[in-house]
């Protein structure tokens, strides 16, 4: 499994100085691989290469001597979760994506209907004003019609 870090960042990871790093690379000591100008590191090997066989200044809490494997499996490890991270982190975006493009399109849903509602609606107005008219219209007629029937039978 390889492990590629950009140059800076193993730099920050092994705490050493880019010159330092440079001759590392310049002696063959690192393995390494150039992509669209940007120079990665092989982050397992370049650990294991950065540390000495035998590591006085690592050591836990009980004094024993930590080994280059342990340091190169935890950078492993380290690696391999802030990996996954990523996925995660790239999958969230995906469905907040997702998420946002349903919204979208049931806002645009939610727009249409309402301008046919608002269409349907002014056509009931004004179906109900010439409703409102013939009404009218019908009241006059037939207070017209009974004050002529009463006028004749007064007569």
């Amino acid at each position: 499994m390889q492990n590629w870090l950009k140059f800076d960042e193993f730099c920050t990871l092994v705490d050493l100085d880019k010159d330092v790093v440079n001759n590392m690379i310049k002696r063959k000591v690192l393995t390494t691989k150039e992509e669209n100008g940007i120079l990665y590191i092989e982050a397992s090997k370049g650990a294991v290469a950065v540390m000495p066989k035998e590591s006085k200044s690592l050591e836990n809490m009980a004094g024993l001597a930590l080994g280059a494997d342990f340091v190169e499996k935890t950078i492993g490890t380290i690696l391999q979760l802030h990996k996954e991270v990523l996925d995660g982190k790239d999958e969230t975006v995906e469905a907040l994506k997702s998420e946002n493009t349903f919204l979208k399109e049931a806002l645009l849903s939610m727009q249409t209907l309402y301008d046919e509602d608002r269409i349907t609606v002014e056509s009931l107005n004004e179906q109900l004003k010439i409703s409102q008219k013939e009404l009218e219209f019908c009241r006059r007629k037939y207070k017209m019609m009974w004050n002529k029937a009463v006028s004749n039978y007064k007569k």
